[in-house]
C-alpha cells in the first residue's frame, strides 16, 4: 500500500432532502441508501465504502439533524449529532439559495460546537444556472468557516470527481479499514427491509409513510430462489386499508416494484411475500424502535 493513502469516515448531514442519499449512492455506484422526497427517510447511520488509488472514504449516512418531536425524532437527532464528532469529515449538503432559512442556521449553531473539518456541498446545480452558483458560496462564506465549499449534482453526478479530492485532501494517512470490494456493512436483511420501504414511500399518500416500518421475518435460499417474508407494520386500521389496497392492488405493486430491485442486488430469483400489521403508536415505544432495529447504541 502506498505510504501516501487516506483513510477514513465521513458523515452526510443535511435538512431532510437536500439529497444525501442520492450523493452517496452516486458516489458509491449502487443503490445502498434508500431516497424519496418524504422527510425522514434515512433512521439509521448507513456506512458506504468508497476505495480509490488514493485511499478509502467510509461514508456514515445520518439521520437528518431536525427539532424533535416523538421519541423515534429524538433518537435520530442524538445520533445525527454524536456522528459529527466522531469522523474525520462533515460534509453539509445544502440547496442551491441565497436564502438561509431556520433550518439551516439551527444546523451551522449546531456545527460551531464540532472541531471537525466541514465541507459544505451545494447539491442541485443542474437546476440553476452556472453564475448563480457564485452567489450561493458567498451567502454561506458568512454563517461558518467552512474547510472547503464544492457545488455539485448528486443527480447527474457533476462535479463529484472534484468532490471526492477535496475530501481525500482532509483524511488522515492510513490503511483501508475494509477490504476493497466492501460497498457497506449493512446486513442484506436490512438492506432488504430498506428496499421494501422505499418502494412503499413512493407508492402511498402523504400522511401514511412515516408511520411505518418493514421487519424482515425470514429470509432463506433455496435452489437459485430466496424467500422473503416481510411485514410493513403501520400506526393505524385506516392505513392497513389503504397499504393493501382495493383487493390488493397496492401491496402487489409494492411487492413487485420491491422485489425487482432485491433481484438486482442478490442477483438471483426472489420469492416474496408482504403481510400488514398495525402497531398503535409504535415510534413512540422504545421497545419497538429497537424491535425494528433502531438502537440506541448506533
Amino acid at each position: 500500500m502506498r505510504a501516501d493513502y487516506r483513510s477514513g469516515f465521513v458523515t452526510l448531514i443535511g435538512r431532510p432532502n437536500v439529497g444525501k442519499s442520492t450523493l452517496m449512492n452516486y458516489l458509491i455506484g449502487q443503490k445502498i441508501a434508500i431516497t424519496s422526497n418524504k422527510p425522514q427517510t434515512t433512521r439509521n447511520r448507513i456506512q458506504t465504502v468508497l476505495t480509490t488509488e488514493e485511499g478509502q472514504i467510509v461514508f456514515v449516512d445520518t439521520p437528518g439533524i431536525h427539532k424533535a418531536k416523538n421519541k423515534l425524532g429524538e433518537y435520530m437527532v442524538n445520533v445525527a449529532e454524536r456522528t459529527l464528532n466522531e469522523v474525520d469529515v462533515v460534509l453539509w449538503l445544502v440547496e442551491p439559495s441565497t436564502f438561509i432559512g431556520a433550518g439551516e442556521r439551527h444546523i451551522a449553531e449546531q456545527l460551531k460546537k464540532v472541531k471537525t473539518p466541514v465541507i459544505l456541498v451545494i447539491n442541485k446545480t443542474d437546476k440553476v444556472k452556472k453564475e448563480e452558483v457564485f452567489t450561493f458560496i458567498d451567502a454561506y462564506k458568512n454563517i461558518y468557516d467552512f474547510a472547503a465549499i464544492v457545488p455539485v449534482s448528486a443527480r447527474s453526478g457533476e462535479n463529484t470527481d472534484e468532490l471526492i479530492r477535496v475530501i481525500m485532501q482532509h483524511l488522515p494517512y492510513g490503511p483501508q479499514f475494509y477490504d476493497e470490494d466492501t460497498i457497506t456493512d449493512q446486513p442484506q436483511r436490512q438492506i432488504v427491509a430498506e428496499i421494501i420501504r422505499e418502494k412503499a414511500l413512493h407508492s402511498l399518500n402523504e400522511e401514511i409513510p412515516h408511520g411505518i416500518a418493514v421487519a424482515i421475518d425470514r429470509m432463506k435460499m433455496r435452489k437459485k430462489i430466496v424467500d422473503i417474508d416481510a411485514t410493513i407494520i403501520c400506526e393505524r386500521d385506516s392505513h392497513k386499508g389503504i397499504i393493501i389496497g382495493k383487493q390488493g392492488a397496492m401491496l402487489k405493486k409494492i411487492g413487485s416494484t420491491a422485489r425487482y430491485e432485491i433481484e438486482q442486488m442478490l442477483e438471483c430469483k426472489v420469492n416474496l411475500q408482504l403481510w400488514v400489521k398495525v402497531k398503535k403508536d409504535w415510534r413512540d415505544s422504545d421497545f419497538l424502535i429497537r424491535n425494528f432495529g433502531y438502537t440506541k447504541e448506533d
